[in-house]
């Protein structure tokens, strides 16, 4: 069987040898241009399905494993595509893996061997695969979707690359390594292509699409403002087109300058103080000591005018005190006497004080804040917040309650 395919394989690859250029030329072609010259050859390429056609009036064109052969081979990128269909490789992963699984069972370990090398072939175009996909975004972003022409072409392109990168995305999400898990086994050969080989690909690649997707959307936006730039140049052009008498006037004499005029930089630097150059330092000693304040100028007129003064001992002064504390010390008191929480804003109106609600409030808490830390452990000080009706967040007090404890 093996020898069987060699031969097939080797009578294949002398066949594209033979016919390289009618290959190449419908490569790039995209259809193959069929002649009196070259009727022969073309007639053995179809029949060894190198070239076919969909339809019996469509012209011959390469067949899709050549042409992707010769795209990774040739590092073409103008074609590639992303393949995201993973779950009928995964479907079709399950079962050669079942069937390693029952040959294995059954002693049969020739067959177990065909059937592990047709699973780490699957897997190892599975893996191959991802990597191809990766390497096409990559490849089509590093260039900037150079392979088209206008910004319009580019911003379709990055739609279709971050579909792509969502699909493939989408697609990784199939794989659940605890169920490739379990269906391993204690099987090592398994484990390592479904498991371990599996999942570091995985995990390479989810890492790379996250990149991918950061970049597409950076130059899905750099795009975007070509675009409205072109667009603005576009309009600018098509307005003096449609009036020809259209004459910038001077914009020196504008309020508000268009930023659009003003991108050159200042011919003159802003004036500033360099205070680490040693030389100048005598100069700006000079320049600070001319600084002329206020109270030392009228200081100065006293002393001309030579009036005198004499040091005497300061006299004594008490703040004044307008009764504010001592109703609060009666409040204090009147919480004392009490077996409840006393509210202050209710002592205040039961007891018509004049004062201020603001006021009062603050010199309770002033006052509390005042006592001794063994005086205030006797106290149990409970402030009544409310939200701020505008700034969410912030709170204020809306009344104190003092209880003794």
């Amino acid at each position: 069987m093996s020898d069987h395919l060699h031969d097939a394989g080797k009578r294949f690859l002398s066949l594209l040898s033979r016919h390289s250029a009618l290959v190449m030329d419908t490569y790039v072609a995209g259809t193959a241009e069929v002649n009196e010259e070259n009727a022969k050859a073309i007639d053995k390429l179809v029949q060894n399905g190198i070239l076919k056609r969909s339809e019996p009036d469509e012209p011959l064109r390469l067949a899709r494993p050549v042409r992707q052969m010769l795209e990774e081979a040739l590092k073409d990128e103008r074609n590639r595509q992303v393949d995201a269909n993973i779950g009928s490789a995964l479907a079709t992963m399950k079962t050669l893996a079942g069937h390693y699984k029952e040959a294995l069972h059954l002693h049969d370990y020739p067959a177990a061997d065909v059937h592990l090398q047709e699973l780490q072939e699957l897997v190892f175009g599975l893996k191959e695969s991802l990597r191809y996909s990766t390497r096409s975004l990559w490849s089509r972003i590093n260039n900037e979707f150079g392979y088209v022409g206008t910004i319009e072409a580019k911003i379709r392109e990055n739609r279709l690359a971050q579909e792509q990168v969502i699909e493939l995305l989408a697609s990784l999400e199939l794989f659940r390594f605890d169920e490739l898990a379990e269906l391993a086994g204690d099987a090592r050969e398994l484990r390592r292509l479904l498991v371990v080989g599996l999942q570091h690909t995985l995990v390479d690649c989810t890492q790379e699409m996250a990149v991918v997707q950061s970049r597409l959307l950076a130059l899905l936006g750099r795009f975007r403002e070509i675009q409205g730039r072109t667009r603005l140049l576009k309009g600018f052009l098509l307005h003096c087109e449609q009036h020809p008498d259209y004459r910038v006037g001077p914009h020196l004499d504008r309020v508000h300058v268009p930023s659009l005029f003003t991108q050159a930089e200042a011919i003159l630097a802003p004036a500033a103080v360099d205070i680490t150059q040693a030389d100048e330092e005598q100069v700006l000693l000079e320049l600070v000591a001319q600084i002329r304040r206020p109270e030392r100028d009228a200081a100065a007129a006293r002393l001309a005018h030579g009036e005198a003064f004499e040091l005497t001992q300061a006299e004594d002064y008490t703040l004044s005190d307008d009764g504010l504390k001592q109703d609060v010390d009666r409040f204090y008191c009147a919480a004392i006497d009490r077996a409840e929480p006393l509210s202050a804003l209710e002592y205040l109106k039961h007891n018509a004080l004049d004062w201020p609600q603001e006021a009062w409030l603050y010199q309770v808490i002033g006052a509390f804040d005042s006592l001794p830390k063994e005086h205030q452990d006797c106290f149990a000080l409970d402030p009544s917040l409310v939200d701020h009706p505008i700034f969410s967040g912030n709170k204020y007090i809306q009344d104190v309650r003092v209880a003794l404890r």
